[in-house]
Formats: C-alpha cells, sequence, structure tokens
C-alpha cells in the first residue's frame, strides 16, 4: 500500500449515513434517523482534514485506543489548523452510529465506507477471511489539504490475511508531532492519550 505526497482523494464516491433528525425526535419518533448521502468530494473540499482507517468498529485496539484517542485530542488538532478529523471504516452506518454511542464520541465523524469503495479505490483494500472479516481496510492515516494528500502514516505489513494489525505510526501523537513541526500554526501540546501505540492487534 502507498499513499503518495500531492495524491487526491478518491472523488464522487457516495457514503450512506444515518443521521439524527431533531424533528422526529421533537414528534416522539423511536428511531429519530434518516439517510444522508454524503459525497466524498464534499467533506474534504477547502478543508485540512486529518483522516484515519481501521479495521472495523469494535475491535479491541480500535475501540481501546485510537478512535476515543482521536476524539480526546480533537480540540488539539483543532488549535493546530485542522477543520475535521475523520475516522473511516468498512463497515455500515448502523454499526459505525452504534459505536460511536458506545465509546461516546463527541468530536470525530464516522464515516462508513459500507461498499468499501472508496477503500478499494484508495488502496487500502485487504482481505480479512482468515478472521471472518471479509473484505476491511488497511489501518492508517493521512492529512489532507482541500482533497489533496500531504502526509500518510501507513502501517507496516500491508497484506491479505494478516494474522496480525500493528499500530505503530497511525495514532494521533504521531500525527500531530507531524503537525506542529511542519506548519506554520502548529502549537505546543500536551495530549491524553491511552497507552496503545506500537502494540499489535490479534483480535483475540
Amino acid at each position: 500500500m502507498k499513499i503518495e505526497v500531492g495524491q487526491k482523494l478518491p472523488q464522487d464516491i457516495t457514503f450512506h449515513m444515518r443521521v439524527r433528525d431533531e424533528n422526529m425526535v421533537e414528534q416522539g419518533d423511536e428511531n429519530p434517523y434518516v439517510w444522508q448521502l454524503v459525497n466524498s468530494t464534499d467533506l474534504f473540499k477547502d478543508k485540512r482534514v486529518v483522516l484515519f482507517s481501521l479495521p472495523g468498529a469494535f475491535t479491541p485496539t480500535c475501540s481501546t485506543y485510537q478512535l476515543p484517542d482521536y476524539d480526546n485530542n480533537y480540540e488539539l488538532f483543532k488549535a493546530n489548523g485542522i477543520d475535521e478529523v475523520y475516522c473511516l471504516s468498512v463497515n455500515d452506518s448502523f454499526v459505525m452510529n452504534k459505536w460511536a454511542d458506545w465509546l461516546d464520541i463527541d468530536n470525530v465523524k464516522l464515516i462508513p465506507d459500507g461498499s468499501a469503495y472508496f477503500t478499494e479505490q484508495i488502496g487500502a483494500l485487504v482481505r480479512k477471511d482468515n478472521l471472518g472479516f471479509g473484505a476491511r481496510s488497511w489501518r492508517y492515516s493521512l492529512l489532507a489539504n482541500d482533497g489533496v494528500v500531504e502526509k500518510a502514516f501507513i502501517e507496516g505489513g500491508f497484506s491479505d490475511d494478516c494474522a496480525f494489525d500493528p499500530y505503530e505510526v497511525s495514532d494521533p501523537l504521531t500525527m500531530l508531532n507531524y503537525i506542529q513541526n511542519e506548519s506554520p500554526v502548529g502549537q505546543q501540546y500536551e495530549l491524553e492519550l491511552q497507552d496503545g501505540a506500537g502494540t499489535e492487534e490479534t483480535f483475540a
């Protein structure tokens, strides 16, 4: 897997998202959600964005470390010139929403790439049939400005049916260190982190 600096992120991919409708809430609807179609081009246009992708919702490293750490340090990203932080996974919107609720995610926006179109086009699609997962994303993080990649951190060992899923470089500390060193708006910070980077997911 290789994501090049200057590479354009996949455009015109449609993400099918379930979003809360406050009018339905006021009417007492027991399921106050509606479908919203979100275009990948619109997600990244005119924004400086951190995107990180992971093997799946509710998996151990993703749930214990990666997603909570990005969410807990969201304001540090904002203070360093980042407009949005996105978490993408090859899961449907129902699963992603329930995962966000379970972890009390308040800031990071979860992107359901249920059909893996975005993941396939960016070159991150792998098979995890050895775990019964099917098609999933390899773990990575990237920094993009107006839909163009500035920097990417890709975990090593990219392959189908990999027995391990490293978490070494796609963590928020690595990304914030890069942003602070490279960006004129970078600020000093103290991260709120679980001690998870440097682990290998075994899905046990």
